[in-house]
Formats: C-alpha cells, sequence, structure tokens
C-alpha cells in the first residue's frame, strides 16, 4: 500500500508579481503570509522583504497573478526572471493535484548591460532572443505537494526524514528540468520558491476492469542531460549517458494498493553519431569502437544502481545500416551480461 509522499516544506501556489522600474517583487497570496521575494532588474540579486515598495501616481507598477518562479537563467551580462503565468490541472498523482504549464514568461534583469561592451551586448541580444524559445518549451508539469521527479517506487522507499525536506532536496536530478535556473534560489535558501518542474507527459484516468473501477497514470520523465532532436544527438557519451533518455512509469490504483511499473528507454549506448542531410535516413557513423564496452559497461552499471535488475530490449534493425549497430551493440554487452543485466 502506498502512503502519501508529502513535503514538510510548502510551496507558494499563487502568487502577485509586480514591475517595479528597479526590481520585481513577488508576493504570496495563497494565505500564507510569507515574506516577499525581490529580484534586482540590475542584476538578478534576490532578497526576501517583508514590505512592498512604495509606488507614486506617476508610475503604477505593472502587476500580473502567476503561479510559479521557474529561477533565475543567466547569459553573458543579464539574468532573467521566468515565470509560470498560467497552469492547468491535469489530474492527480499519488493523491496530489498535477499541474501543466500552460504559459511561461521571461523578465530581464539586464540593467546591467549598459555598461557591457558592444560585443557582448550584440551577444546577449542574440541569447536572449532565444529565451522566446524557451517561453513556448511543451510538456512541462509540477506539483504544489509531491516529488514528480521520483517513480512511485523510489517515492515508496524514500525514509521519513528525507519526506520532510523540501521537494527540490528529495528532486532526482537527472528529470529536475529546471535544475540549473533553481541554483540561485538554492544558494539564497529560498525554498518556498523553490518548484520542481519535469519535462515529458502525464495522463490520468480511470478504467473498469469487472465491476472495479481502476486509476491509471502514466508519467514520462525526460532526462536533461545529454538532450537534442532527433537525428541530431544519437548514441552516448563517454560517461555512459545515452541521448533522450526517457523514464517511463504506469500506476494502478485499485481498493487501496497501488502498483508500479518502470520502464526507461534511450539511445544505443555506444559513441555513434548522424549526419544530418537531405536523405530519410541518413547515414551515421561508429566512432572510437574500442571505447564501446567501457562506455556500454558504465552505461548499464548506472542503471542498475538506480532501478536494479535490468533486461535490455534492442529496437533498432538488424539489416542494413541500423544493422552494423545492433551487432556491434550485441558484441559490447556480451562482456558485461550478468544475472542482473539480461
Amino acid at each position: 500500500m502506498m502512503e502519501k509522499a508529502d513535503s514538510g516544506q510548502k510551496l507558494y501556489t499563487r502568487m502577485r508579481l509586480w514591475e517595479f522600474p528597479d526590481q520585481y517583487v513577488i508576493e504570496p497570496t495563497d494565505g500564507s503570509h510569507g515574506s516577499s521575494l525581490a529580484v534586482s532588474r540590475v542584476d538578478g540579486s534576490m532578497q526576501l522583504i517583508d514590505k512592498l515598495p512604495d509606488s507614486n501616481s506617476v508610475r503604477v507598477p505593472k502587476i500580473r497573478t502567476i503561479f510559479g518562479v521557474v529561477g533565475i537563467l543567466k547569459l553573458l551580462a543579464g539574468s532573467y526572471l521566468m515565470v509560470i503565468t498560467d497552469r492547468e490541472c491535469v489530474g492527480s498523482y499519488l493523491g496530489h493535484p498535477i499541474f501543466k504549464v500552460s504559459s511561461l514568461k521571461v523578465f530581464p534583469c539586464d540593467h546591467s548591460l549598459k555598461n557591457s561592451p558592444t560585443e557582448q551586448k550584440k551577444m546577449e541580444t542574440e541569447f536572449s532572443g532565444l529565451l522566446n524559445i524557451a517561453e513556448r518549451t511543451p510538456g512541462l508539469y509540477f506539483s504544489y505537494e509531491t516529488n514528480l521527479t521520483l517513480s512511485a517506487q523510489r517515492l515508496h522507499d524514500l525514509g521519513d526524514e528525507s519526506k520532510l525536506l523540501p521537494l527540490w532536496r528529495q528532486a532526482e536530478p537527472r528529470f529536475l528540468w529546471n535544475n540549473y535556473m533553481l541554483e540561485g534560489l538554492i544558494d539564497s535558501k529560498l525554498d518556498p520558491y523553490l518548484l520542481p518542474i519535469v519535462q515529458g507527459s502525464f495522463h490520468h484516468f480511470q478504467a473498469a476492469i469487472g465491476k472495479d473501477i481502476i486509476d491509471v497514470t502514466l508519467i514520462a520523465r525526460r532526462c536533461t542531460r545529454r538532450n537534442g532532436t532527433r537525428m541530431w544527438r544519437r548514441g552516448a557519451d563517454s560517461d555512459g549517458y545515452v541521448a533522450n533518455f526517457v523514464e517511463t512509469e504506469q500506476i494502478m490504483h485499485l481498493n487501496g494498493f497501488t502498483a508500479s511499473f518502470v520502464q526507461v528507454r534511450g539511445s544505443i549506448p555506444l559513441l555513434w553519431e548522424q549526419i544530418v542531410d537531405l536523405t530519410y535516413k541518413p547515414k551515421f557513423e561508429l566512432v572510437r569502437l574500442e571505447e564501446s564496452p567501457r562506455v556500454a559497461e558504465r552505461h548499464f552499471l548506472d542503471l542498475r544502481k538506480k532501478y536494479g535488475a535490468v533486461l535490455a530490449v534492442d529496437l533498432v534493425n538488424t539489416h542494413g545500416g541500423e544493422g552494423r549497430l545492433s551487432e556491434k551493440f550485441a558484441n559490447a554487452m556480451q562482456h558485461i551480461v550478468s544475472d542482473d543485466l539480461r
């Protein structure tokens, strides 16, 4: 039977963002009566304040409702505050509501850019333009109450002390999408503002089995290591981390009992790359073949540490160009198969 994994530290669920000329102020409005967070528009530095700054009638600050702080992103000269401006409840996970990010917004803290060299200003403008793409990142999910980065199996194994830690302290770094952006908030000990976010998918529905109604949850968690678009990002790096690694979990809940089934997928754990051209299936190239056994061994050692016994299924074609990849993978596996790796 599964217990709820509640965090001892409550996160702010609704806030008001004030845009003052020299700073942004984020004020909790969910009844928690916590301190407001002031973010400098000069350099992105943060501090807690107990009283809102005075505003004059000449320049009334813009005010908007937000539902979470994603974090602070630092570029060459400026910092950028990213917040959740809209959300949608998409179901529940172990009894806790789960939200999908409907809208993100980036607020620049780049007043210091005025004193930067011309070349740096130019590069900063190019990089900050890419943040418009970040605002449209799909498939982002979060919970204010439970740790969405951990499977139900790993949540169940958490000790009582770990369950009382703030959610970001419990989080699995591999699946924490905003890991890098939270660093500044972590350094400033802003726990109630630290909202872990995962990228992937979340589906929650009910199904009938005979006379029983069963709750079904499907979650996919995309790893933050070695990401990239298909074909441009392939294989493993020298540490054994593979491209586009995803953990998928199916949770079934019936009559007070919970069952969780976890599977993972990733690129073939060898050093290989694909040269993208106009063909339907671009040719790929295996590189540093002598390192293949070591890279595959590191990959599966990491999986066994995290998941226990592993059954690996090769999904690539056994003929044509992919057949060569399948063959090299099989050769590398011969050296590392064991009772808990098949």
